[in-house]
């Protein structure tokens, strides 16, 4: 799932057109990255259960943070982002929806990134993919 989830912003004119598909990825960015960038985190993923056992449906919520050196830029990229995931459904996903925004600033020194974190609630099977 992660993988696929990382290709659909890659993937996307929308997004590459603000940043470059290298500074999208998995994790924490190493410690002096310049903005802008994106940094995925997978928050919980969970197998679906019935009475029988897995129904192979994953559920799951990926966190999405966005850092730029402007609130407008840093708004622009997660507004991509959302116009790629929100409603997403194709390949092993039977779904993307997004759940939660969050906007930070980390204030006292200027070249602190301004920070947009978005909440993805996904449902993907492998039987899909």
């Amino acid at each position: 799932m992660q993988r696929e989830f990382r290709a659909l912003l890659t993937g996307s004119a929308a997004v590459t057109a603000l940043l470059a598909a290298q500074a999208i990825d998995w994790g924490a960015p190493m410690q002096g990255t310049r903005p802008p960038r994106i940094a995925l985190h997978l928050i919980d993923n969970a197998d679906g259960m019935t009475m029988q056992g897995p129904d192979g449906l994953w559920r799951g919520r990926v966190q999405v943070d966005v850092y730029d050196l402007t609130y407008g830029d840093t708004r622009a990229i997660a507004d991509a982002v959302i116009g790629v995931l929100h409603g997403f459904r194709g390949g092993g996903f039977r779904g993307i929806i997004l759940a939660q925004t969050r906007d930070s600033h980390e204030t006292g020194a200027s070249d602190r990134p301004f920070r947009i974190s978005m909440d993805f609630m996904t449902n993907w099977s492998n039987d899909n993919a």
